[in-house]
């Protein structure tokens, strides 16, 4: 089974900490290792470095392979201009075509934390197999919810279809994007419901179908490209078509067009959590709800429900604080108030070509 690790984006939820120079995924965010490295480490030992592959930009290409050393070095695919993540996924899906077409593949993202890491490998091998048992599905890995989340997308199942060393596989119905916080209360009562994480398990065969019935262009253009993996030409190749492609998501291009009998849906705890953004972190490290979470050399004193990250050497102090999201580096001090976190995209994208555009 190959698995295939998103890395591209520049992650301006995440900012300051999170640079077009330095993107969030190459970040020691949660322990001494980047958040790639540790999407790549989970996958051990159910999984060889053979059988991964890391998507990312061009510029990025360099650090993939400083962090993954034991990764060979061409399956560091470097997008020579970011077309959104219809594309993306189509190319690692035309190169594994190629490669192996009813193998199953496994697509994942570089800047999530997963706690339950056996049960979440248990997961992708047991879905390996029913792929195999049913080469004309994709099964979605989904998080029962923990809370009602109106700033994640959701996925809705019905009855259990089947059920493989302890894991359900359930008939798909429908996604729901970022629901309003009423409808978000609503589907987190109902256990029909679970969090959409963007995982999935499928064959590069059937997914590629998708493609020619759904994109037939973007496939075209990808096919061009594809059919020069493993050759000298590939770069070359790369570099001229990709640019070209439509620049559309995954789910415009591909998954809001597929039909129910075209999936299962694996819902289980596998304690994921999307720390792409300040206040999804911290919901992820906290012990409770009111507590602090804290990394580098921070005093806190009647400090609480705070998150504050410390990147120089300088002591950060705080007294009678509480709800407040503070960042410190080396050229940019955050301070922001808990409600407000979802500010922090717009300043930083409100700065590209202005004088404070080398600070995004």
């Amino acid at each position: 089974m190959n698995v295939v690790i998103f890395a591209g984006g520049v992650g301006t939820r995440l900012w300051p900490l999170s640079r077009k120079s330095s993107p969030k995924q190459f970040e020691k965010i949660v322990a001494d290792k980047s958040t790639l490295q540790l999407a790549a480490q989970r996958l051990l030992p159910d999984f060889s470095w053979p059988d991964m592959y890391v998507a990312t930009g061009s510029a990025y290409a360099d650090i993939v392979r400083q962090q993954l050393k034991d990764l060979p070095a061409d399956h560091v695919i470097g997008e020579p201009q970011m077309r959104d993540v219809g594309p993306a996924v189509g190319l690692m899906t035309a190169i594994l075509l190629k490669e192996s077409a009813d193998e199953p593949m496994v697509i994942l993202w570089s800047d999530h934390l997963v706690k339950k890491e056996e049960l979440f490998r248990k997961i992708l091998r047991v879905a390996g197999e029913v792929v195999k048992k049913h080469p004309d599905r994709i099964i979605f890995v989904a998080q029962k919810p923990r809370f009602a989340s109106d700033n994640l997308g959701w996925i809705r199942f019905g009855k259990k279809e089947e059920t493989h060393e302890g894991i359900s596989f359930y008939g798909f119905s429908d996604f729901q994007y970022r629901p309003d916080k009423a409808t978000a209360k609503r589907y987190f009562g109902n256990t029909s419901y679970a969090w959409n994480v963007g995982y999935f398990v499928t064959s590069p065969r059937f997914l590629w179908k998708q493609y020619e019935r759904y994109a037939p262009n973007i496939a075209s253009g990808l096919l061009q490209i594809a059919k020069h993996w493993g050759t000298g030409q590939f770069l070359q190749e790369l570099t001229r078509v990709y640019p070209t492609i439509e620049k559309i998501h995954f789910d415009n291009a591909i998954l809001e067009k597929l039909k129910p009998s075209d999936a299962l849906v694996v819902a289980q705890d596998i304690g994921w959590s999307d720390i792409g953004a300040w206040e999804a972190l911290k919901e992820a490290l906290q012990e409770a709800t009111d507590k602090n979470v804290i990394q580098g050399n921070v005093w806190t004193t009647d400090t609480r429900d705070c998150l504050i990250y410390n990147y120089t050497d300088q002591m950060v102090v705080t007294i009678d604080v509480g709800e407040m999201f503070i960042v410190n580096t080396p050229d940019v001090v955050l301070v922001c108030k808990k409600g407000s976190v979802g500010k922090i995209k717009k300043l930083v994208e409100s700065w590209s070509g202005t004088k404070h555009d080398h600070l995004t």
